[in-house]
């Protein structure tokens, strides 16, 4: 992790078909703005939301939020111009559904380029096909320029012809595989979104599991799931406080042999774990500042 690390908790989905939206976007603590010209926008509103989501981007209204477009899929009938507004806008990310291989990965960015992105402006991958998650690590690292996932958990349900579950057991694998993916290769994953707006409890236990496993924050669908995901990936209190606490029983016992803190052995693992627990903790501090 570097001093340049943002926060990821909660990464929201807004339609830029829907103005409201985009205002209601700039009040928002969201971690990360979604502007979406995909899914959420019907096919006669798409060229108006590209328009939209490139004016927004260049607004510089939505403060220290990460901005991110995602663009139709590779094939359809508007990608080509959804990546070059995309381009042109030089947003934070620009997200690509049903990313399946590392040649479209390549493809991706030599278009991201020859539309002018600036170097500022990184790929994100939608991974969300059972062929996508057998190829996650050559995906992952396909480009210097791809820098995130993102889990497309309903269009994996459907693929696998699975159901949607508590506990997620017929996607874990594909989680699993995603996550050793973007780890191996250095980037960010961000786990899929939770469909029952009106269930919060459910919800609440999704991005819990989503920070154990090891997701750096949530994409979400409705802007009252922000604060929960916020919380749900921010370290606690007491996380920060025994992160200090490790740190400094390492320091103190350096050169002693064994180091322990609450009567744990302490190695230096776990002196990087609870050093980024902190870095995690600063970040999301100055956010708040």
């Amino acid at each position: 992790m570097t001093e340049e690390f943002k926060p990821l908790r909660s990464v929201l989905y807004m339609p830029s078909s829907n103005e409201r939206a985009l205002e209601k976007a700039k009040t928002l603590p969201a971690d990360a703005i979604i502007f979406d010209l995909e899914d959420a926008v019907a096919p006669d509103a798409k060229p108006a939301a590209r328009e939209a989501a490139a004016a927004a981007v260049r607004s510089g209204a939505y403060g220290r939020r990460q901005l991110i477009i995602r663009v139709n899929g590779i094939g359809t009938e508007w990608h080509e111009a959804d990546l070059a507004a995309a381009a042109q806008a030089g947003p934070d990310v620009v997200l690509v559904p049903k990313v399946n291989s590392a040649d479209e990965v390549q493809q991706l960015v030599a278009s991201l380029e020859a539309a002018g992105a600036p170097e500022r402006t990184k790929l994100w991958a939608m991974v969300e096909t059972p062929i996508a998650m057998l190829n996650a690590l050559s995906i992952a690292q396909a480009s210097d320029r791809l820098t995130g996932f993102v889990m497309g958990t309903n269009d994996l349900v459907k693929e696998l012809y699975a159901e949607h579950v508590p506990g997620r057991q017929p996607v874990i694998t594909g989680l699993g595989l995603a996550l050793l993916a973007a780890r191996a290769a250095g980037i960010v994953i961000i786990d899929g979104v939770y469909n029952d707006v009106k269930d919060v409890d459910g919800f609440l236990a999704e991005c819990e599991q989503g920070r154990q496993m090891g997701f750096d924050g949530k994409t979400l669908i409705h802007p009252g799931q922000v604060e929960g995901a916020n919380t749900a990936f921010a370290p606690s209190a007491q996380a920060v406080e025994d992160a200090r606490g490790l740190i400094q029983a390492w320091e103190d016992g350096k050169g002693s042999g064994v180091v322990t803190y609450n009567g744990k052995m302490v190695e230096s693992l776990h002196v990087e774990s609870a050093q980024r627990t902190l870095q995690i903790h600063e970040a999301i501090t100055a956010l708040q500042a």
